[in-house]
């Protein structure tokens, strides 16, 4: 068997692979949750209020990181020769414009019981505008790394229906909406990615050095500002919280530890996030539609 000194087959083979896959154009959803702006602190039981406040932090970035996304993106649409890439980019800029919205209003809620999470949003909004100021390439890496934790957030919220049992519905409801249309766009900005920084080794390294950037930027803002929340909401010290916490993320539901193993895929020179295929999910929409129109007219 003959020894592999370089990374270079690898990229030809994952290129090979690649062609014909599918593109999947997603599609701009304008729904409004109304939620419940006193539940902000509860909407998840189940969960517990540990659990409850990690994913009230983990939104409280997503407005910002929306328009980063959308800026990174649209940044190369001139450049992008493919038509159907084109529509797809359009739409993506669509559904990340209305997360964008309704995260706002969840936000509205959060930041008013955590004033510390008002400042943490400024602070992500400020480092994320230094990095599209200043280098495209890296704010596009950083997009398709950071589109990768929120694909598989979104696989998780879709697969384990444990997470959000028992919560507020209309809560439950803007999750796993937003869940779904990652997953239909969890491929855009990584096509864009490829079609102007090509497959080679430049674009590998800059890729992966994109995601070992946003791990070490986001868990770094995430954790002391998730902390934050848990003092002021005065659940710092809550043991029963913690356990609930711990077996949601890392124990037997295992929103985060079920994803380690597609986190490090990433770093595959052949990667592509449909190699994940979760599409059987994309088929719940109407339904899901169907049922929220049901409520909005209830």
């Amino acid at each position: 068997m003959s020894k592999i000194t370089s990374i270079e087959p690898f990229l030809k083979m994952a290129k090979r692979k690649r062609s014909g896959r599918p593109m999947l154009i997603p599609v701009r959803r304008d729904l409004d949750f109304k939620l419940d702006e006193n539940k902000i602190s509860d909407w998840n039981t189940a969960g517990g209020p540990v659990f409850t406040a990690f994913l009230n932090t983990f939104s409280a970035i997503l407005p910002v990181g929306e328009r980063f996304f959308i800026d990174s993106v649209r940044a190369y649409r001139d450049q992008i020769t493919d038509p159907e890439l084109k529509k797809a980019v359009s739409a993506f800029i669509g559904q990340e414009a209305m997360h964008g919205r309704e995260h706002e209003v969840y936000n509205s809620a959060f930041f008013n019981k955590v004033p510390a999470a008002a400042r943490f949003e400024k602070r992500v909004k400020r480092i994320l505008d230094g990095f599209t100021k200043h280098s495209r390439p890296v704010s596009l890496s950083g997009t398709i790394a950071l589109e990768h934790f929120t694909a598989l957030l979104a696989d998780s919220v879709l697969k384990e229906p444990r997470l959000t049992n028992g919560a507020d519905p209309k809560y439950a409801a803007l999750w796993r909406w937003h869940a779904l249309e990652e997953t239909e766009h969890k491929a855009v900005a990584f096509d864009v990615f490829e079609a102007v920084m090509g497959t080679g080794i430049k674009a590998y390294s800059l890729r992966s050095f994109g995601l070992v950037l946003a791990t070490l930027v986001f868990w770094g803002l995430i954790i002391p500002v998730f902390i934050e929340a848990l003092r002021a909401e005065g659940h710092l010290g809550n043991l029963k919280g913690w356990r609930q916490f711990f077996r949601y993320t890392f124990g037997d539901i295992g929103m985060l530890r079920k994803q380690i193993g597609n986190y490090l895929d990433y770093f595959r020179p052949g990667f592509h996030p449909w190699d994940h295929d979760n599409r059987e999910y994309l088929k719940e929409i109407d339904a899901f539609l169907a049922e929220q129109e049901q409520l909005a007219t209830a």
